[in-house]
């Protein structure tokens, strides 16, 4: 009697790992709908200037996982990196960005909007302050795009700390 009620559980729980495992038939099939190629415009190589000219880096932006997934490579002027994974969260329906450099660490959430790609995340500092962040990506023409980084003490008044000019130096 135990060894039969044990069989059952097993494969009851057999049963239900298998139907875990099943797509959701809702989900875009290999990124398939519009919404993942919102920020397409971001794709290529790019050197990137501030509001007065000068050179900021230079930013590598391709496209990984089947075209899921846009991938950032950054490198300052002054040598050093970062990096971002983008991706458009279809359960959601918004866009996320994980940046990393070095220990910084930005995840930022958001939509693409009125033409334009707007993410927000919250950091906190190491003296514990709560920074609120904007960045928005404007596509001007298929060569230049827009980025402003904008960021606020308490989500309602913003100051802009970088306001850049991607010129497009390849696709």
């Amino acid at each position: 009697m135990i060894a039969a009620l044990y069989a059952f559980f097993v494969i009851l729980l057999s049963a239900g790992a298998l139907s875990a495992q099943q797509p959701n038939p809702s989900a875009p099939v290999a990124c398939a709908t519009a919404e993942y190629r919102q920020f397409d415009f971001w794709v290529g190589d790019w050197e990137v200037r501030d509001s007065t000219g000068t050179l900021q880096g230079t930013n590598s932006i391709t496209k990984i996982e089947g075209g899921c997934v846009l991938q950032e490579m950054w490198r300052s002027a002054s040598g050093g990196t970062g990096r971002s994974f983008n991706i458009y969260d279809f359960s959601r329906r918004v866009w996320h960005q994980t940046w990393v450099s070095g220990p910084g660490l930005l995840v930022l959430e958001g939509k693409f909007t009125e033409g334009k790609m707007v993410l927000e995340g919250i950091t906190v500092g190491r003296d514990g302050v709560q920074v609120h962040n904007r960045i928005t990506w404007t596509p001007v023409s298929h060569d230049l795009v827009t980025q402003v980084w904008d960021t606020s003490p308490d989500g309602s008044t913003w100051t802009t700390i970088f306001n850049g000019r991607y010129a497009r130096t390849s696709q």
